[in-house]
Order: C-alpha cells, then sequence, then structure tokens
C-alpha cells in the first residue's frame, strides 16, 4: 500500500492516474479538497482511502504497512505571506512524514523545489551536502520553506540520525500539463497564454527590468509532468542511491518560446505583448533556471525528457483544447 499526499493536487493527480494505469488502486490519498474544484482531478481515478490533511497525524499512529509514502503535499504558492501556515503545511508536515519512515522503514519521496537555488548564483546542482545547502538563498517564503526541509534532512544524514532506507527529495522546475485548473493565478504559462490566444487576445508576458535580458528573454526549464511522473515511478520502484535529485528538462527555454509554442500548438501566427514586472516580484524574481540532470543520469535513468514544442502540443490539443480538460 502507498501513502499519496498531495493527490487532488496537479502532480499528485497525474501520478495516481499513472499509478492506476499500473494496476496499482492500493493508494492512500490525502489532500485537502478545498472549494476550487479539486475533486475533479480525482474523477477518473481509483483508491483505497481517503484522509484528509487535517487527520494525517492521528492516521499515521495507526497507519497499516507502507511500501512507499509520496509526500506532494504543499503549499506551493510562491506569492505566500503567511509563514506559520507555509512552515506547518511545507515544513511541519514533511518532518512528520520523514520520521513515521524512519520508525517504519518505509522508503519516503518528497516533494522540493528549484525554487530552492534563489537566483541560481550558485549554479542548479542537486548536491545534498548541508555546506553547499548552506550557501543558497531562496527568493521567496515557498521557496525557503522547501529549502529548510533540505537543509534539515542533510544535518540528519550527516549525523547518522534515524532515517528512511530510501529517500528522495525531488526538486521540481517548472511543471505544467494537465489537472492544474485549481490553481489560480498559480496555473503555468502554457495554460495562461492558451486561454488568452482562444479569447483572441494577443500572449502578454513580463517586460525583463534586467538591461541584459531581452523582453521575452526570461528563462526556465520547463518540464512535461509525464516525464515528473516517470522519475517518481523509478525511484520508487527501483533503488538509486537516496538524496536530492533535480527533476526537469535538463534545457532552459524563453517564455517567448513557449509562447511561440503555443501558438504553433493552436495553429496561429505568434502575437506577444510585454508588461512591465510587477513591484511585488522585482528582485524576487528568477531570469534563468535549468536543472543539472546529472546526479539523475549517473543514478541510472536514462529515458528522454519530452522537449518544450512537443510537450506544450501535448499539452494544448490533447487537454486544452477539449471540453472536458482532465486527465
Amino acid at each position: 500500500m502507498l501513502l499519496l499526499t498531495g493527490a487532488a493536487g496537479f502532480i499528485g493527480s497525474n501520478l495516481l492516474a499513472r499509478l492506476n494505469a499500473e494496476g496499482r488502486t492500493d493508494v492512500v490519498i490525502c489532500d485537502a479538497l478545498g472549494t476550487e474544484g479539486k475533486w475533479r482531478n480525482l474523477r477518473a481515478h481509483e483508491f483505497a482511502d481517503f484522509v484528509p490533511i487535517d487527520a494525517l497525524e492521528a492516521w499515521l499512529a495507526h497507519a497499516p504497512a507502507l511500501d512507499g509514502v509520496i509526500h506532494l503535499g504543499a503549499n506551493s504558492d510562491t506569492t505566500a505571506a503567511d509563514g506559520d501556515e507555509v512552515m506547518r503545511h511545507n515544513f511541519a508536515a514533511s518532518l512528520t512524514l520523514w520520521r513515521h519512515c524512519a520508525a517504519t522503514g518505509t522508503p519516503f519521496l518528497y516533494a522540493s523545489s528549484a525554487a530552492t537555488y534563489g537566483n541560481g548564483d550558485q549554479g542548479f546542482e542537486d548536491r545534498d551536502d548541508p555546506a553547499f545547502l548552506a550557501t543558497l538563498q531562496p527568493l521567496n517564503l515557498y521557496g525557503w520553506s522547501k529549502h529548510v526541509f533540505d537543509r534539515r534532512v542533510a544535518r540528519i544524514v550527516e549525523a547518522g540520525e534515524a532515517a528512511p532506507p530510501r529517500w528522495y527529495g525531488l526538486k521540481f522546475f517548472n511543471v505544467y500539463g494537465p489537472n492544474e485548473y485549481h490553481k489560480g493565478h498559480m496555473r503555468s504559462a502554457v495554460h495562461n497564454i492558451t486561454e488568452a490566444v482562444r479569447r483572441g487576445e494577443p500572449a502578454r508576458l513580463f517586460a525583463s527590468d534586467r538591461p541584459d535580458i531581452r523582453d521575452g528573454g526570461q528563462s526556465r526549464d520547463f518540464v512535461w509532468v509525464d516525464d515528473i511522473c516517470d522519475v517518481i515511478l523509478w525511484l520508487l520502484n527501483g533503488n538509486p542511491p537516496s538524496g536530492l535529485y533535480n527533476i526537469g528538462a535538463g534545457q532552459a527555454r524563453s517564455f517567448a518560446d513557449l509562447a511561440r509554442a503555443v501558438f504553433s500548438a493552436l495553429g496561429k501566427p505568434p502575437e506577444i505583448e510585454f508588461f512591465p514586472m510587477p513591484e511585488a516580484l522585482r528582485g524576487r524574481y528568477q531570469y534563468w533556471t535549468e536543472a543539472n540532470l546529472g546526479k539523475l543520469r549517473r543514478a541510472g535513468y536514462n529515458a528522454p525528457m519530452t522537449g518544450l514544442e512537443d510537450g506544450v502540443a501535448r499539452y494544448v490539443q490533447g487537454f486544452l483544447t477539449r471540453e472536458d480538460r482532465y486527465r
């Protein structure tokens, strides 16, 4: 039996679909469904039990034997300002699950984030030694909350304290794909641009406020959600070394490239406008991210990552332009 937190969310629901496709329905799911329609992400999928997020700690006290915990639940809002709420979900809950897995000998996979790298001055290498992690400076509360858990894990391991038999901290880069519709302003740029273009509007991108980067030249490692699921299942079913792992496409692409890929998928000529960077993001905006996948490749993961144009076409044509857009 598996425990999957964040199961009604974007990545979690895609992973649940993949587990079902592999014949696994013995999955206990945990999430807060709220009022944003997240339940729709679960409509087509099977699971063994549902645990409300506030009941998770009590459930763990009497949990059946688990062959893995996949912890994707988090407050992933990069503009979140309530530090207590973010730390309760992103740090304290993660530490509770870590301790449970250490005590019960259960493999543990948890979602970290590329936001832990901050502005990228230290590079994007997924090292998990405490000294290196101490040099990273996330730019927002969300990134910091993920970072302090990574650092806590690194200190636990360095000190030889109790740890799960296998553990993996997954540094997701900019993920896009179906079932993100509940995320409001945190939806991917692929979703937002597609919706605008279908309304007959241009794609609107942030202008650059750095003289060395052209408008639309801000770049991210955009990764198709199926690639994320592939890596998670490979880690879960295999025996690679424990540690932090980047999961991205391994190539930075500009937002202008992404917008052009959306127009191409819709069969339309590109039309892009730029607007000033919001004041709230200035000084806290990542201008470039690119996953270093060397560690993942050395661990034995050899499958290719989906190219931007291919992934965008799959999302736009296979989901965003359908009446039922859910997986």
